[in-house]
C-alpha cells in the first residue's frame, strides 16, 4: 500500500469516527428530550385524572346529600366508605362505584374537608407537587386557576368557592378552607 492512500483511508476513518460520535450525541439529546416529553404527558395525564374522579366525589356527595330518607335531615356521610354503600338505606345504594385511588399519589389517603359537625364535604389530593395546568378550567373548577399545589384542587359540594378558595360553612366568610396552608390574599 502507498503512504498516500494510507493517509487517505486513516483521514476517512477519523472523519467516520467524528461522525459517530456526532450522530450518539445527538441521539443521546434526542432520547433525553422524549424522556422528558413523556413525563410531561405523563403528569398532565394524572392531571387529567385528578379532575374527573375529584368530579366523581363531588357528584357523590351531591348526591348523598339529595337521597336522604325521607324524614331524616340531610346531613353529609361520615366516611368515604359511606358514598361507596349509603348506610342510611336497608338495601344498597351507591353514589360513588368504588373510592377510587389519587392519580398522582396512587393511595386512597385523600386530604378530607368537613362539615363542623364533622361530615365529609369534599377531598382533596395530599401531594404537593406543583401543578402544570394553572389555568383554563372547566366552569366548576374555576377556583383552581393559579394554585400552587395539587393540594389546592379542592373537591367540594355545598361550599362557596372563590378565587382565592372556599368558604366553609357557617363560619366568617373570610375564613378560606386551603390545604396547603397558604393564608388567604
Amino acid at each position: 500500500m502507498s503512504h498516500k492512500f494510507r493517509n487517505r483511508s486513516t483521514r476517512a476513518a477519523g472523519f467516520t469516527y467524528v461522525g459517530l460520535m456526532i450522530m450518539l450525541a445527538l441521539i443521546g439529546v434526542a432520547a433525553a428530550a422524549t424522556v422528558q416529553i413523556g413525563g410531561v404527558v405523563q403528569r398532565r395525564s394524572a392531571e387529567e385524572e385528578l379532575l374527573f374522579v375529584g368530579l366523581q366525589f363531588k357528584q357523590a356527595v351531591k348526591s348523598y346529600f339529595e337521597k336522604t330518607p325521607i324524614g331524616n335531615a340531610a346531613t353529609a356521610p361520615r366516611r368515604l366508605e359511606d358514598l361507596v354503600k349509603d348506610p342510611r338505606f336497608p338495601n344498597t345504594i351507591r353514589h360513588l362505584r368504588q373510592i377510587y385511588p389519587d392519580p398522582l399519589t396512587g393511595k386512597t389517603d385523600w386530604g378530607l374537608i368537613r362539615s363542623t359537625d364533622g361530615g365529609i364535604l369534599g377531598v382533596y389530593s395530599r401531594s404537593k407537587d406543583v401543578p402544570i395546568r394553572i389555568d383554563n378550567f372547566p366552569d366548576e373548577f374555576f377556583h383552581f386557576k393559579g394554585k400552587k399545589s395539587f393540594r389546592d384542587w379542592v373537591f367540594v359540594y355545598g361550599v362557596v368557592c372563590e378565587d382565592r378558595g372556599c368558604t366553609l360553612p357557617q363560619q366568617d366568610d373570610s375564613v378560606y378552607y386551603q390545604p396547603s396552608g397558604m393564608s388567604p390574599r
